[in-house]
């Protein structure tokens, strides 16, 4: 691993990972009806949303950007309108430097000679970290986002197009959190839990804000503050988060960032044959950088007592070129 006085390592490039699902233990259905009715219910049905709803040329053959294209000068404006207190909030979780079921990779800080420098290293891709995934960190069939083929991005040097360093100017946008447990009056949900469409527009109704183009929108599960109650657990195999009949309603909305305090998708996915397919139609198919395992208690609750469920948003990555994502610390400014 290469170290450049403060050095960070991003993890392997992930595919769609096709596996069968395993059962989740008891996990809560917030909303009527079988999730398992719920579209897309297998491969077959998941390939035809991935076509039907893919931004591929939408903002040209050679696009970068992806949904951040959404992001227009007269969406920052409202945006940077919504610091009216001055309060900042961090939604970065501190890194975990103990192995864990959650955290098979910890971050690591070592003091170098002298003790006046030091260096770390992070594998940050995963469930622990707070950080952010760039186009080229998913692919489906063998392709990335706008449709490039897996041979034309990914180098052993790192990706050729769609990479981290495409958001050097930096993220300033509407930040919407989006807090299921509150809604539905829990501590958190359950891993296994599914959250669906109705479940968004129903917070939407109860906050009085409604997602549009350009916005990142955070789904709160509560999944931090079940770790500090009761411990941490695998949650790559059991997580509450988005069923993927929420992707439509994504594109619908027009987000442009989607972010989590966990990895976006439940799981099990409820879809037979893909395990992550909230990230493989976010990423691949509409283009949308994923923010993952954000830390969104204090968040939480300065917008409770703010009543304001909206904020300014700026995350600013280093613009590794070539790479992957990187750790980000995404600010909430009320």
């Amino acid at each position: 691993m290469k170290r450049f006085g403060t050095a960070l390592a991003g993890a392997t490039i992930l595919t769609a990972v096709m596996s069968a699902q395993q059962p989740a233990p008891a996990p809560q259905l917030l909303s009527p009806g079988p999730a398992a009715a719920r579209f897309p219910r297998n491969l077959d049905e998941f390939d035809q949303m991935f076509n039907q709803i893919k931004n591929w040329g939408r903002w040209g053959q050679d696009d970068q950007l992806g949904a951040a294209n959404l992001i227009t000068e007269a969406v920052r404006r409202h945006a940077l309108s919504l610091a009216k207190n001055g309060i900042t909030v961090s939604l970065a979780h501190p890194p975990i430097k103990e192995q864990a079921p959650d955290n098979p990779n910890p971050f690591n800080h070592t003091m170098n000679r002298g003790l006046t420098t030091d260096t770390y290293s992070v594998s940050y891709h995963g469930y622990a970290h707070s950080h952010i995934d760039a186009l080229c960190h998913f692919l489906y069939k063998d392709q990335t986002y706008n449709g490039y083929a897996r041979a034309d991005v990914l180098t052993d040097k790192g990706c050729a197009r769609l990479a981290v360093d495409n958001l050097k100017n930096g993220i300033v946008t509407r930040g919407v959190l989006i807090d299921i447990p509150r809604l539905k009056n829990l501590p958190w949900l359950e891993p296994g839990t599914p959250v669906f469409i109705e479940d968004i527009e129903a917070w939407e109704k109860q906050a009085k804000v409604k997602v549009g183009p350009g916005d990142a929108i955070f789904l709160r599960t509560g999944r931090w503050a079940r770790r500090e109650k009761v411990g941490p657990w695998n949650v790559g195999q059991n997580e509450a988060g988005y069923h993927a009949s929420v992707a439509p309603w994504l594109k619908e909305r027009g987000v442009s960032f989607l972010g989590s305090d966990d990895a976006q998708d439940v799981t099990p996915s409820l879809v037979t044959g893909i395990n992550l397919p909230v990230h493989t139609l976010a990423i691949a198919a509409l283009g949308i950088d994923i923010l993952d395992n954000q830390d969104l208690e204090t968040v939480a609750q300065t917008a409770a007592r703010l009543n304001r469920w909206e904020f300014l948003l700026m995350v600013a990555p280093v613009p590794v070129t070539g790479g992957t994502g990187f750790p980000a610390n995404a600010l909430a400014i009320f």
